[in-house]
């Protein structure tokens, strides 16, 4: 697992735009990182309106907090200033409401070195979009070997070792309508508690892999509508090769359900036993759809044992 490294100047570049950041002083501390690689839970707690006493790393000043230092004597004020800008957890600092940006606040972000911004918009917009940003930009993430489709609308993870034909079987889907997400390396992002959501590491989403065939571009072949770059991951399926000592120990009736942890989320997960003869793609359908059934709160298998107790007391009497 690990947590992306943010600076000051990573948060200028990305949020300028929608923000509409000015950099006013700082400038030495672009380098300065959001949140540091030590950090226990990355992205808590991170922006916020001005607080001294649990110092936010990004300290946004609204129009209380600029009537709250207007109030202060001059000697508290240049205190006030001083502790904001020198303090070591703090890496920015952002004026909003379009409020004028004192002398005082310039110099001492040139002395501290640490970035200054300004803005237009309300500090309540600000500190909204910057939460929503950074919860994604510096969630824990994970990168898996296998394939990653979009199946009836469900994010579905394909695992197994190299060689059994998870390329193969994403191809099949492929035809099938469905839609691949990611080749070979998938990055799982945590965006809260319990979800994932898997995207393909840089820009090569639209690219399979088959042996025989060699790259494929999918998006080519298949239209734009068979690929996407991201997706929530809701079922994973591991494929395994079925031979002799696999067939005695198989669950026929799948009464325990399977789940693996990723990111410390619970995924649920089904096992798919590669054989001649037996259409993997049909399988990876069912067992969606079973899944989504198990989400609406229907359980082939209890349904099953209800009906057969009831015909064995029937037949009992």
């Amino acid at each position: 697992m690990t947590t992306p490294l943010l600076t000051a100047n990573d948060l200028f570049e990305s949020q300028a735009a929608a923000l509409k950041l000015k950099w006013v002083a700082g400038q030495a501390g672009r380098e300065r990182l959001l949140e540091p690689s030590t950090a226990k839970y990355p992205g808590m707690a991170l922006v916020g309106h001005l607080n001294f006493v649990h110092p936010n790393r990004i300290q946004v000043i609204g129009e209380a907090e600029i009537k709250f230092l207007k109030r202060l004597g001059k000697s508290k004020r240049s205190a006030a200033v001083a502790e904001l800008f020198g303090c070591e957890r703090t890496a920015a600092v952002i004026v909003a409401n379009g409020a004028r940006v004192d002398a005082d606040f310039r110099t001492e972000a040139e002395r501290a070195k640490l970035a200054l911004f300004a803005t237009p918009l309300p500090s309540p917009v600000v500190i909204d979009n910057l939460q929503f940003y950074l919860t994604r930009a510096l969630a824990p993430r994970f990168t898996v070997h296998g394939v990653y489709m979009e199946v009836l609308g469900m994010g579905v993870l394909l695992t197994g070792e190299a060689g059994i034909g998870k390329s193969e079987l994403a191809l099949e889907l492929l035809s099938r309508g469905h839609r691949l997400i990611a080749d070979d390396m998938v990055e799982f992002i945590r965006v809260g508690p319990d979800v994932l959501v898997g995207q393909r590491p840089g820009e090569l989403s639209d690219y399979l892999e088959v042996r025989g065939l060699g790259i494929l571009d999918i998006r080519l072949m298949f239209g734009e509508t068979a690929v996407r770059h991201r997706k929530k991951l809701h079922l994973i399926v591991r494929l395994e090769k079925l031979d002799g000592k696999r067939m005695g120990k198989i669950d026929r009736l799948q009464a325990v359900s399977r789940t693996r942890a990723l990111l410390d989320v619970e995924v649920p997960e089904v096992v798919l036993y590669v054989a001649p003869g037996r259409n993997l793609a049909v399988l990876v359908e069912a067992a969606t759809r079973s899944y989504i059934l198990r989400t609406w709160g229907i359980n082939p298998l209890e349904d099953f044992i209800k009906r057969h107790q009831a015909l064995l007391a029937k037949n009992a009497q």
